[in-house]
């Protein structure tokens, strides 16, 4: 007698990060609420380079377009990011997992020709959705998280939402908890560069 072996042909469907609700996101974790982060960092002032950028913005309006918010974003990322050379910064890199699917607006990860695990951070820019940025973010923690377990790594993953003036961080720590920073502004540049920078440095320490 003949066996036949008849081969599934169902496709896995893998869920959009833009599909999830709060609830939905922060039961991927699980976790039920955010954790307060006092993010202790050490004010940074900008650099001569950036001084002289934001002077030069001055004469643009940076409040009303997605080109700005990206410009000011990739400035702000441009100036921390090489402080680190470990570090580099990947834009709409593909991020998925065997359930999730989609691209990280910024992906942070080691100083590779391709990326490569560990996958440190991840940012959401919003220009006028703060909370779906919020929700993309968690969501894609997670995805990160999956990702470097699959290479048996552990490691706090760290997640940035944007919308070019002001800026909250985020740490998906290695005892489950999703931890919150406090909103950072470019008002007070210093803070924030200081915040990035710490992010930065704690990603940094995990790249062998």
């Amino acid at each position: 007698m003949v066996t036949r072996v008849i081969k599934s042909t169902r496709q896995v469907v893998r869920r959009k990060y833009s599909g999830f609700s709060l609830k939905e996101a922060m039961q991927l974790v699980p976790q039920e609420q955010f954790t307060k982060w006092a993010l202790q960092a050490v004010p940074l002032p900008p650099s001569a380079m950036l001084q002289e950028i934001m002077a030069r913005f001055e004469s643009f309006d940076l409040t009303g377009s997605e080109p700005a918010k990206i410009f000011l974003i990739d400035t702000v990322f441009l100036e921390i990011v090489p402080r680190h050379p470990k570090l580099k910064v990947w834009k709409g890199e593909p991020l998925e997992t065997d359930t999730l699917s989609g691209f990280a607006d910024y992906l942070i990860a080691p100083k590779r020709a391709y990326v490569e695990t560990p996958l440190l951070c991840v940012t959401e820019a919003k220009k006028d959705d703060f909370e779906g940025g919020e929700v993309q973010c968690v969501a894609e923690m997670v995805a990160c998280r999956w990702n470097n377990e699959q290479s048996g790594l552990r490691a706090p993953v760290h997640g940035i939402v944007s919308n070019g003036q002001v800026w909250q961080f985020y740490r998906l720590s290695l005892q489950n908890t999703v931890d919150q920073s406090r909103l950072f502004t470019m008002d007070a540049l210093p803070d924030l560069l200081g915040a990035l920078d710490h992010v930065c440095e704690e990603c940094a320490k995990v790249v062998s």
